[in-house]
């Protein structure tokens, strides 16, 4: 075997490498018309703990840092967005509204729809177990993101991006969630985790047949992440996906937050 070919290659693979880098801030710049002033903060944004990892030395830290800082920006946003919008809300619809903006299945959403998942980059082995499309990825990957608008530009420039790709639905994603919004986010999230539907089960009804009370409980791989009680079976699942998506909140930070 030619000495030279392993360096060769190796050679080759970090010049790939750094082309694609390269390509993908620039393709994402394109894509959300920012251009960053330091475009290493934008490729720190795309870059997954798992992606240094697999390649040592291709850059010294991961987006978690600004994920943290971006979350933080995102909650100052809303909460402010909420506040002029909703003027006669209490405090406790205010956090309620919140709580669902700021979910990982909303912002995961948002972020399919902007495609954020084929720039970021991944170790191989998260690509083909679909870390492209996971909740947690792409959700935090969007809160780097809003970090680095913030960091690059400022915080009216994060502002004016969080209305453009997000605030100017709101509305819409709050009304929709009167019926859906506890199942539909329990759902988006262990759906994008872990591939499966969450599992809910009747424990027991009482009462008279025309004043029944249903309790279910629900799951994910014989794990109870939540229990509820209500007239009907829906009213019940929705209690019990509503204390799950509490439980995670507590855990995690937001609603089905982190993975």
């Amino acid at each position: 075997m030619n000495p030279l070919s392993s360096p060769l290659r190796l050679l080759k693979r970090v010049f790939s490498s750094a082309t694609r880098s390269k390509n993908t801030v620039e393709e994402l710049q394109q894509s959300i018309g920012i251009r960053f002033s330091n475009p290493d903060l934008l490729r720190q944004a795309l870059t997954h703990k798992s992606y240094l990892h697999e390649n040592s030395g291709k850059g010294s830290e991961s987006n978690g840092r600004m994920e943290f800082l971006g979350d933080s920006v995102l909650g100052l946003a809303v909460n402010g967005f909420l506040y002029q919008q909703f003027p006669l809300a209490e405090e406790g619809e205010l956090t309620k509204m919140k709580s669902l903006l700021v979910s990982k299945a909303v912002l995961a959403r948002r972020a399919r729809a902007m495609h954020i998942g084929r720039f970021l980059f991944l170790a191989e082995a998260e690509v083909e177990t679909g870390g492209r499309e996971r909740t947690s990825i792409l959700a935090d990957g969007l809160e780097a993101l809003i970090g680095a608008i913030y960091l690059d530009r400022d915080l009216d420039a994060a502002k004016k991006f969080l209305y453009e790709h997000l605030l100017c639905d709101a509305g819409k994603i709050i009304r929709d969630s009167k019926h859906t919004n506890y199942k539909s986010i329990l759902q988006e999230y262990i759906q994008g985790e872990y591939r499966i539907h969450p599992d809910y089960r009747v424990l027991a009804e009482k009462g008279p047949e025309h004043e029944k009370l249903f309790t279910v409980e629900v799951s994910v791989h014989r794990k109870v992440l939540g229990r509820g009680t209500g007239k009907n079976k829906k009213e019940a699942e929705q209690a019990a996906a509503r204390q799950a998506v509490a439980k995670l909140e507590l855990q995690n930070g937001h609603p089905g937050m982190k993975g």
